[in-house]
């Protein structure tokens, strides 16, 4: 099939600046384009082109970090071109604007996060979204419960697909390919005989390090030879110090171990790092979908303490591969959870082997792809059975318009025939109801004309012929008035214009209002873009951004 994969406006595609999304489309790309002819449409970004085609892969970019943006340009680019099925990346809400712009394409979904919160699309559009997507890919349980609840209706669409990792780039550190390079970035930073603690994420309160951060004082009493480090930024590829992020490291300035904080580092570089940790936590505050962080610890062999927080357990067979801390919010939670690792060296090591155990047989990025080359399948399968169904109706009703005349004609000459008889029956009785009639009218003219001459000679006067007639003319006119019937008459329903009921009228006012907001949001978004265009070619500082973008924001209550 002829397939376009629309990716997030965020982050451009191959992965350059990182992104679960992005490295699970590259990460899928090679084993899917054995079968089909893939096209993946994305954002731009200054160091890539906008066009090119890569090992038969075909990639557009088109501007719009805003989503109003994006959408028109991923519209522009549907219209112009055609495709059998269209996969969507965790955007539902453009779903109905890409349905409008291709038909007859077959559309699939993949979620990657909670974007059917009602707070996030609007209940009518997500299920008119849901309707027309064929399957709807989820990378965790969590996720599909969560569009479960809110829309029971696309249950049997939902399909968890859990993400993958490259086993051949994330490998443990004793691997002969990783020790020279754990070697050497422990001896760089102070790490030497050293238990290192690694955290690899954006630095937000949603993330959470700041949790086993304040952790690590009482850690580090009970264990001598602990280290941490801290990898990530409050953005990928952004290294701009937020509050958050200088609470961090002000925090960790204060502890006895110790500390490396890299910043953003290149995807292509951050196995590395996996590589000379010696355990993993993730400190997830908010419903995780699934981090994909835990995929690259297990396939570099690091034992993993996580969050019960969304998604992240389900990979986690606690004691074996890793533990969950229950209640992530309190940092003493982390020093009892992390503890058990730290004070059983050979549990360490079990849970390390077992989590590459599990990459290698249950994560690769060729199961990934197999399952969704499935998805598509089933969507062709049921288009196509859709399409026989409708075939076989059409043929049925081809039938039944072929057979209507000749029922019809029966029907007609069968009419025609009961018509006639019905007429020879009315004409016979008719013939014999107007026979005795005639005699009575006859027999009441003679008796009239006799009770007149009566009377004539009893008063001895005689009257004009033409005045007898006149009398005999208005007694049979009363005769016939009494004789005559009114004619029955069968009156039909009168239409009247259909009136717009309250209801109706409010939904139109609600829809109108939406549509007055969305404009004003979308007029302030491209004020932003134009805006980032000028501190781009240094036309303002980052000063003046920032106030103009504040004064925006304010202005077209964007915040």
């Amino acid at each position: 099939m002829k397939i376009l994969m629309i990716c997030t406006e965020k982050l451009p595609v191959p992965p350059v600046l990182g992104g679960a999304i992005q490295t699970y489309i590259s990460g899928t790309l090679p084993h899917l384009s054995k079968f089909h002819d893939i096209t993946v449409l994305g954002i731009s970004d200054p160091s890539l082109p906008d066009q090119e085609t890569i090992d038969g892969i075909h990639y557009v970019r088109v501007p719009g970090k805003v989503f109003e943006i994006y959408r028109e340009n991923v519209v522009r680019y549907v219209e112009s071109n055609q495709f059998d099925l269209i996969h969507i990346f965790n955007r539902p809400r453009l779903v109905m604007p890409v349905r409008n712009a291709a038909p007859q394409s077959k559309i699939t979904l993949s979620m990657h996060n909670d974007m059917f919160n009602p707070e996030k699309i609007d209940p009518e559009e997500a299920t008119a979204a849901l309707e027309q997507v064929s399957n709807i890919v989820t990378v965790s349980d969590y996720v599909g419960n969560v569009i479960r609840e809110l829309y029971p209706q696309a249950s049997p669409k939902i399909r968890t697909i859990y993400s993958g990792v490259d086993t051949e780039r994330f490998l443990p550190g004793n691997h002969p390919k990783m020790q020279k390079i754990r070697k050497e970035i422990r001896q760089a930073n102070g790490l030497e005989n050293k238990t290192v603690i690694l955290f690899a994420g954006r630095l937000s309160n949603n993330k959470g390090v700041d949790k086993l951060v304040r952790a690590l004082p009482e850690l580090s009493k009970k264990f001598k030879d602990l280290a941490l480090v801290i990898v990530g930024s409050k953005w990928f590829s952004q290294n701009d110090v937020t509050d958050y992020v200088a609470y961090v490291r002000a925090l960790a300035k204060k502890l006895p171990i110790p500390v490396v904080t890299t910043g953003f580092v290149v995807p292509d570089e951050i196995q590395n790092w996996f590589a000379a940790a010696d355990l993993f936590v993730c400190t997830s505050q908010w419903q995780e979908p699934l981090a994909r962080v835990h995929y690259e610890a297990m396939a570099a062999g690091l034992p993993i303490v996580t969050t019960a927080r969304g998604g992240n357990p389900e990979v986690i067979l606690s004691k074996e591969n890793g533990l969950i801390v229950e209640n992530p919010e309190d940092p003493s939670c982390f020093v009892e959870t992390l503890s058990q690792i730290l004070s059983d060296k050979s549990l360490m090591k079990r849970m390390g082997e077992k989590g590459r155990e599990l990459a290698v047989s249950r994560y690769k990025w060729d199961r990934v792809a197999s399952e969704l080359l499935e998805v598509w399948k089933q969507a062709k399968e049921v288009e196509q059975a859709k399409t026989n169904e409708e075939h076989v109706v059409e043929s049925e009703n081809d039938r039944i318009t072929e057979e209507q005349p000749k029922a019809v004609k029966q029907a007609k000459t069968n009419e025609e025939h009961v018509s006639e008889s019905e007429n020879d029956k009315i004409t016979e009785e008719q013939s014999k109801a107007v026979k005795p009639a005639k005699m009575n009218e006859e027999y009441v003219t003679e008796l009239e004309n006799d009770q007149i001459m009566e009377k004539q000679q009893k008063e001895g006067t005689e009257e004009p012929t033409q005045d007898s007639s006149t009398e005999m003319d208005s007694i049979h006119e009363q005769i016939r008035d009494k004789t005559r019937r009114k004619p029955f008459i069968i009156t039909s329903g009168v239409s009247r214009n259909r009136k717009i009921t309250k209801r109706e009228e409010k939904k139109l006012k609600r829809e109108e209002k939406k549509l007055k907001r969305e404009e004003k949001k979308l007029k302030g978004q491209k004020k932003i873009a134009k805006l980032e265009e000028k501190l781009a070619s240094g036309e303002i500082d980052k000063k003046e951004y920032e106030k103009e973008l504040a004064e925006i924001q304010t202005k077209f209550k964007l915040n």
